[in-house]
């Protein structure tokens, strides 16, 4: 997939600058696909090339004008389109898991602080989430929401981020629990060198 879909999908919030759109995206739509504001504005220029966006300007009397975008029926269709095509299957790269891969025979402090920062990430990652959980629900309980909300795409992306990073945090425990064990262990195999 392509940065160009996760743009369409972030303006079906409605019209946006980049700015606003560089903001949004890196709440909600950063949640699984990230990209640098440079090139949400590349892509908004490719975009509207291609007509799918519409810009217009914006004139302000104290700062630069702003150019804000919109998604054009075009833009709608070809959004709609790859919506309803498979997507291709997840692909796991996660630097991590190499470096765990090749952790035996190394040092273990160097492990358990790798996997320690990946749990302080997790959970920093969550709490973002439950405050966009919030925002998103503003008062409602989840099925009300889910009932009556326009759109529950956000939503339902953001219950699978969640998913992701409660897994992540999971696994993490539960490998440092492994490492803690193995460390006291009266020959923790991982650990020592053969001869």
């Amino acid at each position: 997939m392509s940065l160009k879909y996760a743009v369409l999908a972030a303006l079906l919030e409605g019209e946006s600058s980049g700015y606003d759109l560089a903001k949004v995206f890196d709440v909600s739509v950063g949640n699984f696909w990230s990209a640098t504001p440079q090139q949400l504005y590349r892509e908004l220029e490719r975009l509207d090339g291609e007509g799918l966006i519409e810009a217009r300007v914006v004139q302000q009397e104290r700062r630069p004008n702003k150019r804000m975008f919109t998604l054009t029926d075009t833009g709608r269709r070809a959004l709609h389109a790859f919506a309803a095509e498979p997507p291709r299957p997840t692909a796991i790269r996660d630097e991590l898991l190499v470096k765990i891969q090749a952790m035996d025979g190394g040092d273990p402090d160097a492990t358990r602080a790798l996997l320690e920062e990946r749990v302080t990430w997790s959970r920093g990652k969550l709490a973002g989430y439950e405050r966009q959980r919030e925002r998103l629900l503003a008062g409602r309980d989840e099925e009300a929401f889910l009932r009556d909300a326009e759109r529950v795409g956000p939503y339902l992306t953001l219950m699978r981020g969640r998913a992701f990073e409660e897994e992540n945090l999971r696994w993490c425990e539960r490998a440092l629990e492994i490492l803690a064990r193995r460390e006291t262990s009266p020959y923790p195999a991982a650990y020592t060198s053969s001869t």
